[in-house]
C-alpha cells in the first residue's frame, strides 16, 4: 500500500472513530436530524464550510478555473455574495426552532409548497450526493488506477455508511477536523504547486488567464455567478444546520466564519488549477489530439497535482483535503433529502405520531436507498460542472425566491409562493430532459439558471399582486424583529 491510499484508510478511520463516538449520543429525533440544537458557533461553521465546499468546487470548480482562469472565481463569487446576504437572516432562521426549510415554506405558504420543496431538494441533492461520488471515484482511479466507476461505488459505502451512523450531530462532530485539513491543505499546496511547475512556466500564462472577466461577457459572467448565489441562498442543508445551532447569535457568528473559510478554500483551489494549467494544458490526457482541452479532464487537475507534483508530505495533506471535500459534503448532501421524506413526508402526512426510535430507523433507510439512487443518477451526465449548474438550477430558482420572500416581503401570498417554486422546478426540468433528449442542447448548462430564476421570480411578483394578501398569522412570525 503506498503512502497515499495509507493516509486515506488513517484518515477514514480516524473520521469513523469519532462518528462511532457520537452515535452513542443519538436517542431522539432532535438528536439525529438536527444534533439536539446544541452546536456552538466553532463547530457549526467548520460544518457550515464543509457542506458548502464539494466536490463542485473540487472538480467542477477547478476543472473551469484551468479552462478560463481567475474568471472562475465568478462562479465562487456568487456564494460569497450569498453568504453575506445569509449572515443577516441567520438568527432569524434559528428563530422559528424547525428542523427543515420545507417547514419554513409549509409554515409561510402551503402543503403544496412544502411538497414541492420537499421534491426539488431530493432530486438535487441526490445530484450533488451523486457528484461526490464520482469525483471519489476519480481520486481512487488516481490512487490506486481502479476503474472511477467502482471507485465511485467505493465510496458511496462508505458514506452511507458514515451518514447511517450517527446522523447530523455524526457530520457535524467530524467536520471541523475536516474544515482544518481542507484549509491547511490547501495553502501548503499552493506556495510548493508554484514551486514545482516553475514561476517561469506559470508567468507565461496568457494574461486573460489572470484577467478579471478572462475574455468572457456579462452573460457568461451572470450565467456562472447566479447558480452558486441562488443555491447558496435557498441551501437547504445550511438552513437544516442552523436550526442545531444552540442560540440565534452562534449562528450568526458561524456565518461569519463561513465565508472566512470558503473564500480561502476556493480562492486557493483556483489558483492551484491555473497553476496546473500551466503545466499540463497541452499534455494528455488534459489535450484532446485536435488540440482542444478536454472537459472532464481537467476537473482532476488537484488530484493530479496532490499525486505527482507536490512533494509526498504536501501530496498526501492535499489527498486527505480532498477527501474531507467530498467525504462532508456527500454525508450532508444524503442527510438532508433524507430528513426531508422522513419529516417533510412520512412524519407529516402519513404518520404523525411516529416513535422517536422508528422515525430514526425510518430515515437511516433513505439514506441508503438515496445513496444507491445518487451514485446511479451520477452517470447520466457528461461533467461534474454540468451536474453542479443542473442542482444548483433545481434549488436555486425553484426554492430561493419564495423562501427569501417569506423572511423579506410581508406582500408575498401562498398563490405567489407556490407559482414561483412551481415555476422555477418547472423550466429546470424541462430544459434537462430537452437536453438530454435532443441532439443539441437547448441552452448549455452553464445558463440554465437565468431562464429558471426569470421564471420563478416573475412567478413570485405577478401571482403574488394579483392575489389578496396573506394574513398577518402567515407573516408575522417571520418579521418579528426584523433588526439587521
Amino acid at each position: 500500500m503506498d503512502i497515499y491510499v495509507a493516509a486515506v484508510v488513517i484518515y477514514l478511520v480516524f473520521l469513523a472513530s469519532i462518528a462511532v463516538y457520537k452515535m452513542r449520543s443519538v436517542k431522539t429525533q432532535d438528536d439525529f436530524m438536527v444534533a439536539g440544537r446544541k452546536t456552538t458557533a466553532l463547530y457549526l461553521a467548520g460544518t457550515l464550510v464543509c457542506t458548502w465546499v464539494g466536490s463542485g468546487t473540487l472538480f467542477g470548480g477547478a476543472g473551469l478555473a484551468f479552462r478560463v482562469g481567475l474568471s472562475e472565481l465568478w462562479f465562487s463569487a456568487g456564494a460569497w455574495t450569498g453568504i453575506c446576504i445569509i449572515y443577516f437572516l441567520a438568527h432569524r432562521v434559528r428563530r422559528i426552532s424547525e428542523y427543515t426549510m420545507s417547514d419554513i415554506l409549509e409554515k409561510r405558504y402551503n402543503a403544496a409548497a412544502r411538497i414541492m420543496g420537499t421534491t426539488a431538494v431530493i432530486i438535487a441533492y441526490m445530484t450533488i450526493a451523486g457528484y461526490q461520488f464520482r469525483g471519489a471515484g476519480r481520486l481512487l482511479n488516481i490512487l490506486t488506477g481502479i476503474d472511477p466507476l467502482w471507485g465511485g461505488a467505493i465510496a458511496c459505502g462508505v458514506v452511507i455508511l458514515f451518514t447511517v451512523v450517527a446522523g447530523l450531530v455524526s457530520i457535524i462532530s467530524v467536520d471541523l477536523f475536516n474544515g482544518i485539513v481542507m484549509v491547511v491543505g490547501v495553502l501548503v499546496a499552493l506556495p510548493l504547486a508554484i514551486s514545482a511547475v516553475g514561476t517561469e512556466q506559470v508567468a507565461a500564462l496568457p494574461a486573460q488567464q489572470f484577467e478579471v472577466f478572462g475574455g468572457h461577457n456579462w452573460v457568461w459572467v451572470m450565467g456562472v455567478f447566479f447558480p452558486t448565489f441562488f443555491l447558496l441562498l435557498g441551501e437547504s442543508s445550511m438552513y437544516q444546520k442552523f436550526f442545531a445551532a444552540k442560540d440565534e447569535s452562534t449562528a450568526r457568528r458561524a456565518v461569519v466564519g463561513m465565508i472566512i473559510g470558503v473564500v480561502v478554500i476556493e480562492t486557493a483551489i483556483s489558483l492551484l488549477a491555473i497553476v496546473g494549467s500551466a503545466k499540463y494544458a497541452t499534455l494528455a490526457p488534459f489535450a484532446l489530439a485536435d488540440g482542444t482541452i478536454d472537459k472532464a479532464a481537467t476537473e482532476t487537475i488537484i488530484l493530479q497535482m496532490a499525486r505527482f507534483d507536490l512533494p509526498p508530505v504536501a501530496g498526501v495533506l492535499l489527498i486527505c483535503a480532498a477527501v474531507a471535500i467530498i467525504l462532508s459534503t456527500a454525508n450532508t448532501f444524503l442527510m438532508v433529502p433524507s430528513t426531508n421524506i422522513t419529516r417533510d413526508i412520512y412524519q407529516r402526512f402519513i404518520n404523525p405520531n411516529v416513535s422517536e426510535v422508528k422515525i430514526v430507523m425510518f430515515q437511516r433507510f433513505w439514506i441508503v436507498a438515496l445513496g444507491i439512487l445518487a451514485f446511479v443518477l451520477a452517470n447520466f451526465f457528461k461533467s461534474i460542472l454540468d451536474m453542479a449548474f443542473t442542482a444548483y438550477a433545481m434549488v436555486g430558482a425553484g426554492i430561493t425566491p419564495a423562501l427569501l420572500a417569506a423572511f423579506l416581503w410581508k406582500r408575498v401570498t401562498v398563490a405567489g409562493g407556490v407559482a414561483s417554486i412551481a415555476s422555477g422546478m418547472g423550466v429546470t426540468l424541462l430544459i434537462t430532459i430537452a437536453n438530454f433528449v435532443l441532439a443539441e442542447p437547448v441552452i448549455e448548462t452553464d445558463y440554465i439558471i437565468l431562464p429558471a430564476a426569470a421564471a420563478s421570480i416573475i412567478a413570485l411578483f405577478l401571482v403574488s399582486l394579483v392575489t389578496a394578501p396573506s394574513p398577518v398569522e402567515k407573516w408575522k412570525p417571520f418579521m418579528e424583529n426584523m433588526k439587521m
